[in-house]
C-alpha cells in the first residue's frame, strides 16, 4: 500500500511540474541535490554548474580517435569523415573553481589493482571507451587485455592491474523471456550478482525508457504478479530506479564500494528545444551558449533526484545534464561506421564523455 502511495505522490508531482513555472521546477531540482552535489566537487565547489570555455590547447593528448583500439566506429565521428574538430576545443570551466586536468598515469598509480564498472546503457559505453582510451592515451606502450562475453566486457591495464569492466543493461531491473514474451520486471535485480565486489561503480539508465514500437525490446512490464501491456514511463521509471536504490541499500558495503549514478544524457534532435525548431543536431558546430536552456530540465531529473535522495547510502551523482544539454554539437550525427540516421543521443569520441570521466575523475580524488 506505501509503494501505491508513493507512486501516486510521484504522479502528482510530475504534474505538477509539468504544467509548473520551469524555473521552479529547476531550482528545486538544484536544492534536492545541493549537498549530494557537494560531496562529489569537494571544498564546496560545484564542479557542475559552469560554461564552456573555448581552449586552442584542447584536447590535450585525448584526440585518440587513430590510436585507441578501445574505440567503438559509431563513435569515431573523426575517423569516418567529420570534416571539423572545434567540438574538441571546447572545455568545461566550473563558475567557482578549476575542474582538474585528468592525469591518466596517476588514475592508474592510485587505483591500482582495482575494478572499476560501468552499468548501464550505450551512454554507458560511451563514457567506458572514453575513459578507457584517456588512460591508453597517457600509457600508449602499456600493456592491456580486452575481453568481453555476453553482457560484460573489460579493458585492463596489466602492468597496474587496473580493471574497467562494462556490463550492458539498459534497464538496470531484469528482462527476462518468458512464455507471454519479454518482460521487464520492475521489481527485480538477479543481474546484480555480477556487479559485486567492485571497487567504484558508475550507474546509469534513460535512454531505453522512452522507447516504443519497433525500438521497444520488451512485450510487458511486470511489478509483483501483475502483467502490463504498458504504464506511464516515468512512472515505470521511478518503479525501476527505486528497485535499484533497495538494491544499492541492501548489497553495497560503501565503505569497500564508492557508488556513482551518472545524470540524465539529452538528445538533440528536436532542435526547437535551442530554439531553432528547423534544425537538429546535424551539422552544429558550436555549443549553446545561453545562461538557460530553452527546454528546461528533463523529466527524469526529478526521479533521479527523488529516488538518490531516499537511498540510506551515500550515492554520488554525477550531475551532467545542464552541461550536456549545451553541447549540441558534439554528437556522431551521420559520421560513424554504420549509423542509418542522424544520431543525435549518442556522442563523439574524442568529446563529451572525456569531460564526464574529468568530472568523476575530481570526484574520485576529493
Amino acid at each position: 500500500m506505501g509503494f501505491q502511495l508513493e507512486a501516486v505522490i510521484l504522479s502528482l508531482l510530475l504534474y505538477v511540474f509539468l504544467f509548473a513555472d520551469q524555473t521552479k521546477a529547476e531550482q528545486f531540482i538544484t536544492n534536492a541535490t545541493t549537498s549530494s552535489i557537494d560531496r562529489n566537487s569537494g571544498g564546496g565547489c560545484n564542479i557542475f554548474r559552469g560554461k564552456w570555455v573555448y581552449d586552442a590547447s584542447y584536447p590535450l593528448p585525448y584526440d585518440y580517435s587513430l590510436s585507441c583500439p578501445f574505440i567503438d566506429p559509431e563513435f569515431n565521428c573523426q575517423k569516418y569523415g567529420r570534416p571539423d574538430k572545434l567540438y574538441l576545443k571546447y572545455r568545461w570551466q566550473p563558475f567557482s573553481c578549476h575542474l582538474p586536468r585528468f592525469n591518466g598515469l596517476e588514475f592508474l598509480e592510485r587505483w591500482r589493482g582495482k575494478k572499476i564498472m560501468f552499468v548501464g546503457d550505450s551512454l554507458s559505453l560511451n563514457m567506458w571507451e572514453s575513459l578507457s582510451c584517456m588512460i591508453h592515451a597517457w600509457v600508449p606502450r602499456a600493456k592491456t587485455t580486452f575481453f568481453k562475453k555476453g553482457s560484460i566486457s573489460s579493458v585492463t591495464f596489466e602492468n597496474y592491474g587496473v580493471k574497467l569492466f562494462l556490463y550492458r543493461t539498459p534497464y538496470l531491473v531484469d528482462m527476462v523471456n518468458e512464455k507471454a514474451g519479454r518482460v521487464l520486471k520492475l521489481d527485480s535485480i538477479q543481474q546484480g550478482n555480477a556487479w559485486r565486489g567492485m571497487d567504484i561503480l558508475i550507474f546509469n539508465s534513460w535512454h531505453w525508457w522512452t522507447h516504443a514500437g519497433n525500438s521497444q525490446p520488451w512485450d510487458y512490464m511486470q511489478e509483483g504478479n501483475k502483467l502490463y501491456k504498458d504504464m506511464n514511463r516515468l512512472i515505470a521509471y521511478y518503479k525501476g530506479l527505486t528497485t535499484w536504490g533497495r538494491w544499492i541499500n541492501q548489497n553495497v558495503d560503501t565503505s569497500k564500494t564508492r557508488v556513482f549514478f551518472q545524470g540524465i544524457s539529452p538528445t538533440h534532435y528536436e532542435g526547437r528545444d535551442w530554439n531553432k525548431p528547423s534544425k537538429s543536431c546535424y551539422g552544429e558546430k558550436n555549443p549553446f551558449f545561453g545562461t538557460r536552456y530553452p527546454a528546461g530540465t528533463p523529466m527524469a531529473t526529478v526521479i533521479v533526484n527523488n529516488v538518490l535522495s531516499r537511498i540510506k547510502k551515500p550515492v554520488y551523482l554525477l550531475d551532467i545534464t545542464t552541461l550536456s544539454q549545451q553541447r549540441k554539437d558534439a554528437h556522431p550525427t551521420v559520421y560513424g561506421s554504420h549509423h542509418s540516421g542522424t544520431d543525435c543521443s549518442h556522442w563523439c569520441l574524442p568529446g563529451l564523455p572525456d569531460t564526464w570521466n574529468q568530472l568523476l575523475y575530481a570526484a574520485l580524488i576529493n
